[in-house]
C-alpha cells in the first residue's frame, strides 16, 4: 500500500500502527481528553466532529481488532470495551461511532470470506471507517448471476456520515441472507443527514438511500442466521462501553465535593459496570478462539448483562448529577442536561426489560 488512503473526501495520511495494548490505552486517554474540550459546544450547536473523527482513526485505534493473520493487533475484548468507554467519556457521540465501527468489524470477522476480509482489513489498517446500515423491510436485495442489486432505504445508521464503508444488511430476515459491503461513494448510494435526536446529536447518524445499487459478488457475505453468532455479544459489549463512558463523565462533572451515600452508590455502580464489561470481554475472547453454542451463549449472556447494567447506571448517574450539585448546575450554558439526553437516546430501542427478556430466552449453560 502507498503512503495515503484515497477516498471520497480526499486523501488522508495512512493511520498510525499501534503496536501494543498499553499504547492503545495511552492514545485513547489522550484523545478522550482532547475530545472533551469542545464536546458540550458541539452538542449545543450540532457541530459534527469531523476533525475529531479524523484524529481518532488516524491514531490507529480503529484497527486494534484486526486479527493477527491480517497483520493486526487483535486486542482483548475486555480492553476494547474499556477503550470505547474512555473515548465515550470524552464525547459519547464519538464513542458511539467507534462502537458502530468495531461492531461492523466483528460482523466481517464472523461472515466475511477470506478475500473480503483481506481487502477490508487492509482498509481498516489504513484508517478507513466502517459502519452498518440495516435496511427497512420495504427494501429489496435482488440477486443475479454475478451481483446483487439494492433498492430502498435504511433505518437510522450510526456514524453513516463519517463512514467510508457500509455493511448493508436486511432487517428481520430469517434463514439464509446476505450482507453487502459497499463504499460510501458507490453509484446510486445517498447518505442523508436527517438525524434529529435530542441526544447523541453529533454521532453522524443518517439514512442510507439505495437506488438500484449494484454490488459484485466478492463484496458480499452469505449469512446463515440460524447459526449462533458473536455479533450480538460484541454489539452489546460496545454499547455497554459507551454507556459506561457517559456515567464516568457525569461523575467527573460533579462540581462540589460530595460525601453522600448516593454518590457512593454511583461510584460502586460504575465500578461494577466496568467489572461486568471485563467479564463479558473475557467470555467473548474465549468464544472467538473456541466458538461453540455454549461459549457463544455464555458470552452473549455476559455482554447483555453488562449492557443492561451500564444503561441503567448511565441514566441514574445523569439524574443524580443535579441532585448532588448546586442549583447553578441547571444553567443552560453549562449544558449538563446533555448527559441525561445522551444516556436516554443511546438506550432508546434497548430497554432494560427487552434485554432481560432476551437474556431469559437464552438457552445458556453458565460456567
Amino acid at each position: 500500500m502507498g503512503s495515503v488512503s484515497q477516498f471520497h473526501n480526499g486523501e488522508r495520511p495512512l493511520a498510525h500502527r499501534i503496536e501494543s495494548e498499553e499504547e492503545a490505552l495511552t492514545i485513547a486517554r489522550q484523545l478522550s481528553a482532547s475530545f472533551a474540550l469542545q464536546s458540550s459546544e458541539r452538542d449545543i450547536n450540532r457541530i459534527l466532529p469531523h476533525t475529531e473523527i479524523d484524529a481518532l482513526f488516524a491514531s490507529g485505534l480503529g484497527a486494534i481488532t484486526v486479527p493477527p493473520e491480517f497483520a493486526g493487533l487483535d486486542i482483548g475484548n475486555a480492553l476494547l470495551g474499556e477503550i470505547v468507554a474512555i473515548i465515550a467519556e470524552g464525547d459519547p457521540s464519538i464513542g458511539e461511532c467507534l462502537e458502530a465501527h468495531f461492531s461492523t468489524l466483528e460482523r466481517l470477522r464472523a461472515t466475511g470470506s477470506e478475500s473480503l476480509q483481506q481487502v477490508s482489513y487492509e482498509r481498516v489498517l489504513a484508517g478507513e471507517r466502517f459502519t452498518t446500515a440495516v435496511l427497512q423491510d420495504t427494501t429489496t436485495i435482488q440477486s443475479d448471476q454475478l451481483a446483487h442489486r439494492i433498492t430502498g432505504r435504511s433505518l437510522p445508521a450510526t456514524a453513516l456520515l463519517f463512514s467510508d464503508w457500509i455493511a448493508v444488511i436486511e432487517a428481520g430476515q430469517a434463514g439464509e441472507g446476505v450482507e453487502v459491503y459497499l463504499p460510501r461513494d458507490a453509484g446510486g448510494l445517498q447518505c442523508l443527514d436527517d438525524w434529529d435526536g435530542f441526544g447523541q446529536r453529533t454521532n453522524g447518524t443518517g439514512t442510507l438511500i439505495a437506488n438500484d445499487v449494484r454490488a459484485a459478488g466478492d463484496t458480499t457475505a452469505h449469512v446463515d442466521r440460524s447459526t449462533p453468532s458473536l455479533v450480538p455479544a460484541l454489539e452489546a459489549l460496545m454499547h455497554a462501553g459507551t454507556a459506561l463512558g457517559i456515567a464516568r463523565s457525569v461523575l467527573a462533572g460533579l462540581r462540589e465535593p460530595q460525601s453522600s451515600s448516593r454518590l457512593g452508590k454511583l461510584m460502586v455502580d460504575i465500578e461494577a459496570t466496568a467489572a461486568l464489561i471485563q467479564r463479558a470481554g473475557g467470555r467473548i475472547d474465549l468464544a472467538q478462539v473456541g466458538p461453540s453454542t455454549r461459549s457463544i451463549e455464555a458470552a452473549t449472556f455476559s455482554a447483555m448483562a453488562a449492557k443492561a447494567i451500564a444503561g441503567t447506571t448511565a441514566l441514574e448517574a445523569s439524574g443524580l448529577l443535579f441532585e448532588l450539585s448546586s442549583t447553578a448546575t441547571t444553567s443552560i450554558g453549562l449544558n449538563l442536561d446533555r448527559h441525561w439526553r445522551n444516556a436516554r437516546l443511546h438506550g432508546a430501542g434497548h430497554t432494560v426489560a427487552e434485554i432481560y427478556s432476551r437474556v431469559g430466552n437464552l438457552q445458556r449453560t453458565d460456567g
